[in-house]
């Protein structure tokens, strides 16, 4: 129960995205596709669990004084893995994501699940909750990307949908991608407090 408590957290009451507002700086910038979204979510997915692992096993060993630097270290060599996995097999995708995938190193969403949860759990139950984070931040980028795709292009995934109308180009730029993440948490958090609001009625 713990176990899967831990790995849907991160989709909708710790959302990285809409509940602690994390990461807000590659989402602005990557959002612009549905394909890059889902591209920058699967790399920080893969940086998260491997670096929650490593710093889960290794935190008894590690001074404290020493334990930022030490992350940051371990964070880098996973996302270095990434980034050259996907100029060796994406190049068109990590030429579109540019240097968003090395600031992986500083996303406060990786950093902090590193502090704050996996250098206090075991390694399976920090793997599970930094997949659940990394899902949790993938959906949301996916859906505001999609959105701003959508609106912005007049596409989604490529295929064409601006039969009927004709696309503010506005959404595909920075004013965009803050009232499209604006309007979506303010939505959720409306919805989380209906929610609640009934549990207690």
């Amino acid at each position: 129960m713990k176990t899967s408590s831990e790995l849907i957290k991160g989709l909708w009451n710790e959302n990285p995205t809409f509940k602690m507002m994390l990461g807000l700086c590659p989402t602005l910038a990557v959002s612009t596709s549905v394909v890059n979204g889902l591209g920058m979510g699967v790399a920080a997915t893969f940086v998260l669990a491997g670096s929650s692992v490593i710093v889960s096993m290794v935190r008894h060993i590690i001074p404290e004084k020493v334990r930022i630097p030490c992350y940051i270290v371990i964070i880098a060599t996973f996302v270095t893995i990434i980034e050259l996995l996907m100029k060796a097999y994406m190049p068109l995708l990590s030429r579109a994501l540019g240097m968003y995938v090395p600031l992986i190193v500083v996303n406060c969403i990786v950093l902090g699940r590193a502090e704050a949860f996996a250098s206090k759990a075991a390694p399976v139950v920090s793997a599970i909750d930094a997949l659940g984070m990394g899902m949790g931040f993938t959906w949301a980028l996916c859906l505001i990307s999609a959105i701003r795709e959508a609106l912005g292009n007049g596409t989604i995934l490529g295929f064409g949908i601006s039969d009927y109308f004709s696309p503010p180009l506005f959404m595909i730029l920075a004013p965009g991608a803050l009232l499209t993440i604006g309007v979506l948490i303010a939505a959720i958090n409306h919805f989380s407090a209906r929610k609640d609001d009934k549990r207690w009625t």
